[in-house]
Formats: structure tokens, sequence, C-alpha cells
């Protein structure tokens, strides 16, 4: 249970709740455990009046009426106290399942965009739901059962051990068997739920890249293929799911064979003492009452046993996450306005999961105001530089200054509050479309969204929609055209009203006739703002104050349109290929 004492805190904090439930639960089974002693009495009491007379038929009719009425009482009484620990017990699982949620899910945001890089999405769900439920359950019904169990046994052997201690040493031989059988299938349990968690994540993310890729999927006509593999994959789950279900099934015959057994002593041993006058027929039944009683919480140790094995594995997949400290860190909190004037100095990053080197010791300085436009191939490093101005990676060597202050000691958060970004893949959220833009500002008014979308050549298709800026796009807004999406990114960036605004290759989706629109309206707004375009198009480059050419992750060149022109290197030979491309 190595894995699991990383949840001793939540115990800590619910420490009086848990309290109160064990308290109640004392109580509830100490009144369970008066019973077989009630009866007991009643049946000594008849046995007493049937063999000498030594009591009257009255008096006996008075003792047993008022014992059914105590067992009534008692009865209800448990089961009242029974309700309550319910509610204490169950009742923290349920808060501690949504800490232990919140605590994933702001590690979840912690981590860096590498760890996103490395794991699947469907593996990172099934962690934050099917784990979780799994670990609920070991603060839940675990504990609660356990409670029972250790209560029963111990109230309950101790008032056996009181009534007949030979009796009681014979009725535990069975006991030792029960403690070697649980242990080795606890192992086993252990090892197999461990694999099938691990389907599960397996089924998750299969079916999670399904939904995503449906377009894809149906327009290579692979159905059939696609169905083949969730099948060979579901076979396999419910393979692994069979083998841990065999394993469990053990259990709860194993128990009650025992239980059976301790039955079966009780009456041959108490009948031989019966027999010889050493006890009397109260004691027998209430033994095999005791027994009984102690048949569920013997039983139960199943699968309290499966329960914690299975909250083990989960828990320990969850720990995976949890202990994995974030590469991107926030080194201070201090208040930070940024005024927007960058710079690279010697800079190379390697991604360490490709061991690609996408920047190779490049240096440039962009003032604050200024328009930089960023030009190359495709794998040219241009989106690198982004990622190093956002802080979504560090550099390997070198050093990114904002403000002439090294990046990685600035407030992170402020730095990023202060950045409008527009992706490459604009991603939309299943909201609706002035939600979308309002991501960019939580405050703005109707008209500041609306003048976004304009600023974005975005306004006029939204008002053609049936519901306008209320519209509600589809899963990462599918329902718009890739243009619309782009203008749309636009917008939200646009409305944050930053310091520093970065379009990354934002315009690919866009016809010119837009592009030029989007750009000229860009011209204004990015007045005083330090501005990256990212682009392979020289249309959306050529009025910037600086361009850079990347080729390999190194700057080929660098100047205005014009000096850049006058080289007649590689920027000039784009500029000719697109405008005879115009042209024709």
């Amino acid at each position: 249970m190595k894995a699991l004492q990383y949840l001793n805190k939540y115990f800590i904090k619910y420490k009086w709740r848990l309290f109160i439930g064990i308290i109640i639960t004392v109580l509830s089974k100490l009144l369970s455990l008066k019973i077989p002693e009630i009866i007991k009495n009643s049946l000594n009491i008849v046995e007493d009046y049937i063999s000498n007379k030594t009591v009257s038929l009255e008096e006996v009719k008075h003792e047993l009426l008022v014992n059914i009425l105590i067992i009534i009482g008692i009865t209800l009484l448990a089961g009242f106290f029974t309700f309550l620990m319910r509610q204490t017990i169950i009742v923290v699982s349920r808060l501690i399942e949504f800490d232990i949620k919140n605590e994933i899910y702001q590690q979840y945001q912690r981590l860096s965009v590498n760890f996103y890089n490395k794991n699947r999405t469907g593996d990172l769900m099934n962690r934050i739901s099917e784990d979780v439920s799994k670990v609920r359950m070991y603060f839940g019904p675990a504990i609660m059962y356990s409670l029972n169990m250790i209560v029963l046994f111990v109230i309950g052997f101790s008032k056996m051990i009181k009534t007949d201690l030979e009796l009681t040493m014979y009725t535990l031989l069975p006991f030792p068997i029960l403690s070697i059988s649980i242990f080795l299938l606890s192992r086993q349990i252990n090892k197999k739920t461990t694999i099938v968690q691990q389907y599960l994540s397996k089924l998750t993310t299969f079916n999670q890249e399904f939904f995503s890729g449906i377009n894809v999927v149906k327009s290579y006509v692979t159905e059939d293929t696609v169905i083949t593999n969730f099948n060979t994959l579901s076979e396999e789950a419910k393979d692994k799911n069979i083998d841990l279900s065999k394993v469990q099934a053990l259990f709860f015959p194993l128990m009650i064979l025992l239980i059976g057994i301790s039955n079966i002593i009780v009456l041959y041993v108490g009948g031989k003492q019966y027999i010889a006058g050493d006890i009397k027929i109260g004691v027998i039944a209430e033994f095999i009452l005791y027994v009984n009683i102690l048949t569920w919480p013997v039983a139960i140790v199943g699968w309290v046993t499966s329960i914690i094995q299975q909250a083990e594995a989960s828990q320990l997949r969850i720990n995976e996450f949890l202990q994995q400290i974030p590469e991107i860190k926030n080194p201070n909190s201090d208040p930070l306005k940024i005024n927007g004037s960058i710079s690279f100095n010697n800079v190379t990053l390697t991604y360490d999961d490709t061991n690609i080197t996408a920047l190779n010791n490049i240096s440039f300085k962009v003032k604050q105001g200024e328009t930089i436009a960023i030009m190359g191939k495709t794998g040219s490093g241009k989106s690198s530089i982004v990622n190093l101005i956002t802080r979504m990676y560090d550099t390997t060597t070198g050093t990114v200054y904002i403000d002439n202050k090294p990046v990685n000691e600035l407030n992170l958060d402020a730095v990023r509050s202060q950045i409008g970004f527009v992706p490459q893949d604009p991603f939309l959220f299943s909201d609706t479309i002035e939600n979308n833009i309002k991501f960019g500002k939580n405050d703005a008014t109707e008209e500041e969204i609306i003048e976004a979308a304009k600023n974005a050549v975005i306004h006029d298709n939204i008002i053609n929609f049936s519901k306008g800026y209320k519209t509600v796009l589809g899963e990462r807004g599918v329902t718009l055209s890739g243009g619309q999406k782009q203008r749309t990114s636009i917008a939200r960036a646009i409305i944050k009203d930053p310091k520093i605004l970065i379009f990354d290759d934002c315009l690919s989706a866009v016809d010119t006739e837009t592009e030029e629109k989007i750009l000229s309206n860009l011209e204004k707004v990015s007045k005083n703002k330090t501005t990256f375009i990212i682009s392979h198009r020289v249309s959306s480059a050529k009025n910037a104050d600086k361009i850079i050419i990347l080729d390999d992750g190194k700057i080929a060149e660098q100047g205005t349109h014009n000096q850049l022109i006058a080289l007649n290197g590689p920027y000039k030979n784009l500029y000719d290929k697109q405008l005879l491309e115009k042209e024709i």
C-alpha cells in the first residue's frame, strides 16, 4: 500500500468526520452484538423451565416478551446508526474524490506543453476519472466495511472468549488459512488490476482519437479497419478483465467455506460440551449467531482487499503524474507590466522528445512597438521562436529577454497575460462564438466583441448565422470553416489588448483579399504593440519593420522588405515566385 500512503493527508484533513464515523460504527456494532447474548439468555430461561421448572411459565413469557422488544429496539437503533455511519464515511469519500480530482487537474494545468506531447489525452482522462473512482472506493466502502469488520471481530471475539475460551479457540482454527489465502490472492489482484487500468486507458485513448479524427476516417473509408482494431483491443481488455474477475471470484466461496467450517466446529465441539453438561444450549446458539454475524465481515475481507488492491494500482498510476515536476516553473509572483522589447541572444532549442534542434544559435532584437515578420520553409523553426517568447519551452542554450530581463526570471503568468497569441492551428471551444472571443477578455462588452470581430473581418460572417454571436460551435469549432476559425481566433487575441501580439501563420486559410483587409486592420490595432507575424506569404510580411528569414533553425538573412529585395537572396526568390503565382 505504498502508493496509497500519498493519500494520508486526506485522513488528516477529514479526521473529525472520520472520527465521528468510527464512533458511530462502534455504537452500531455494539448494539448488533447484544442480540446473540439476549437470544442466549432467552434459550437458557426456556431450558431452565423445561428441565427443572426453576422458573414459572409467566416469568418465561415475560422474559421472552421483554427480550423480543429489546431486540426490535436494538435492531432499529443499530439500523439508524448504520445509516449515520454511511452518511459520514461515504460522504467523506466523495469529498476526497472531489479534492483528488481538483489536485490532479491543477497538476495538469501546471505541467508543461512537453508533458502533453509525450502523453495521450485518453490516458490523462482515464486517470482523472476511472482511476480516481477506484481510489474513492478505498476511502468509502473499504474503510466503512473494514471498520465494521474490526469492530465486530474485536467485540465479538471478546464476548466469545468471555463466554467460552475453549470453544472460541476451536472456532478460530480456519482463520490462519484465511489470512494466507487473502495475502496470495491480493498480490494477484494488484497485478491484474494494473493491467486492466492500462487497457482501459488504451480504449479511452483509441476512442478519443477516433472521435477527433472522424472526418479523416470517413474520407479515407477506413471505418472497417477502425472497427476491427477496436474489436481487437476490446477483446484484449475483456480477457484481462475476465482474468481479474476469476481471481476475485475465489474470495467469496473461500470465505463462505471457512465460515461454514467454523459453524460445523461450533456444533460439534459445542454439542459435546452440552452433552457433557459443561455449557447450556443457549451458548451454542449464541456462538452460531456470533459466527454468522461475523460471516459478512469475514466474507467482505475479500471484496475490501480487492478494492484496496485496485485503489493501490490506480493511485500508483495517478502518482506518476502528481509526482512529475513541471519543466516550466513560475519563478515569482511579483507584479509585472511589460513594455514589449524582445531580444534573442545566441539561442539554441533542441526538443528532448524528438532530439530535433529547431533553433541553432540565433540572435535578434525587436524594439517596443515594432512589427517583425518571420519567414521560412516548413520546419525552419518559426513556431519555435513563438514557443520561447511565450515560454512554452525553455532554451537549451542562450537567453530570451523581455524588456532586457531574462524571460525565465519573470512572473510567467504576468508575461503570458500580456501576450495575445493566435496559433497556427486555432482552437475554439464548444461554446458560443461570443464566449470564444471573450476568452481573451472575460469582462468584454458587446461593443468590444463586435469591434474585435470587425477588425478580424469575421463580423459579417457571424451576423449571417441564425443565432449570430450566440451561435454554439461544435467540438473544436468544427462548424466553422478553416478561415472563420482563424479569424475568430484573431478576434480573441485582439480583444485582449496585449503588449505583444503573435500571429503564427494564422492567415493561411483566408483568401488574398480578406488577408489584405485583416492586415490593414491589424496595422491599426497593433500600433504601439510589439507584433510578430509568422507567415509563408510575402504579402503578410512586407510591411513589417524587420523581416527574418529562417533556414534550418538559423537566420539566413534579416532586414526590411527593400533591404532583402536588394540582397537578391532567399527572400527575393520567394517574393518573385509568389508575385508570379499571383499574376497567373
